[in-house]
């Protein structure tokens, strides 16, 4: 798959309301001018910023045993957390979802696309995820991070401070169908679960993988029960769609696509989710983090269109930032320290500020509050 320009026009906003959509405009060359950089830092200051997706130094590779050759590659060398959290603090992104990766060790290339390339031996998952929660939960210890348990542990970070972390698991593999396993993740820190990666799982069908389970499996649905109980947030991206639809029948609280976009017919792509899904997920209380992958878009300008799309087609209450900052595929935004032309472009685009201030933030402490408290 090869990144094409970005066929969208930047957008103004009209109208006065919360929910107005935003038209096609000429785009402007010339990036966010000085004024509205200072316009956006400050609004940063004001707001605390928090992405909703990423592997900040990509912690999950620390310890990483028996991986192929290709991931191997993309993996790189050794976890740089220090240097993404100096990043993030001279660009003003306030906090970040911490995400470790449960089935790393079994993934593979087939060309560009990520795929299962075999089977996990035996306490092989459960090792992985023992060895990644330690990293990260050192993260804290060490006073790199700052731990988001709660929603509001977010208002209580300071500018400049050490960010907050926010744990995730990117796939179920490590509870190995037991839904016990929630309680034991929830007690190390972790507040989000993506339920399935690349692998179709013991919970369900992955979007790139042929289905197994037709969806949400029976494990899948006490996973999502013991989660709704423990107070996590389920993320549902990676997900194919018949799982998608059984999880928000299941779950009581908000879920999230926490880093992804909505296929349309110029930019078709695998990992890009249904219009209906998004407005679903939506309907529910929750969250379409944006995903800056350079796929139909190749810049930050034309990331900024495609948060305006979600804002046009969800509303503005239910739009994030979902970086995968450390593991993004063809990033368009690709340091922490270009957070204030991220904003800049939206301003830039008309969106109002309390609007920008609910997409870089707001909306995710308030999904948090929903399923976490």
């Amino acid at each position: 798959m090869h990144p094409v320009r970005n066929p969208l026009q930047a957008g103004t906003r009209t109208g006065h309301g919360e929910h107005d959509m935003v038209e096609k405009s000429e785009e402007s060359p010339v990036g966010p001018g000085p004024a509205l950089l200072e316009r956006a830092r400050s609004l940063l200051r004001d707001f605390p910023a928090f992405d909703v997706h990423a592997h900040p130094g990509r912690s999950f590779a620390s310890g990483a045993k028996a991986l192929s050759p290709a991931i191997a590659r993309i993996a790189g060398g050794p976890p740089d957390e220090a240097a993404v959290v100096a990043d993030m603090q001279a660009g003003g992104m306030r906090a970040a979802v911490f995400a470790g990766v449960a089935d790393l060790e079994v993934l593979d290339l087939d060309g560009e696309r990520l795929t299962t390339g075999r089977s996990f031996e035996p306490g092989e998952a459960w090792s992985s995820y023992l060895a990644q929660a330690g990293r990260l939960a050192g993260l804290a210890a060490q006073g790199i991070v700052t731990p988001i348990l709660a929603a509001d542990d977010l208002l209580a970070l300071a500018a400049g401070g050490p960010p907050g972390a926010c744990l995730a698991m990117e796939g179920g593999d490590f509870l190995e169908g037991d839904a016990g396993r929630v309680a034991i993740a929830h007690a190390d820190g972790f507040r989000i679960i993506g339920l399935v990666h690349y692998r179709s799982n013991e919970l369900g069908d992955a979007m790139t993988e042929p289905p197994v389970h037709d969806g949400l499996s029976t494990a899948g649905a006490q996973v999502v029960e013991a989660m709704n109980a423990a107070g996590m947030l389920i993320d549902l991206t990676h997900a194919s769609e018949a799982m998608c639809r059984q999880v928000l029948e299941n779950s009581r609280h908000p879920v999230m696509l926490s880093h992804s976009h909505v296929a349309c017919g110029c930019t078709p792509f695998s990992r890009f989710n249904t219009p209906e899904l998004a407005r679903a997920v939506a309907g529910r209380g929750g969250l379409i983090g944006a995903w800056p992958a350079g796929i139909g878009i190749s810049d930050i300008a034309g990331f900024a269109d495609r948060v305006l799309e979600l804002v046009n087609l969800v509303g503005v209450e239910h739009v994030a930032l979902g970086t995968d900052m450390g593991a993004n595929y063809r990033p368009v935004w690709a340091s922490y320290r270009d957070t204030p032309v991220v904003v800049a472009s939206l301003m830039e685009r008309g969106l109002a500020d309390r609007s920008v201030a609910a997409i870089i933030g707001g909306n995710m402490r308030r999904v948090l509050a929903d399923s976490v408290g």
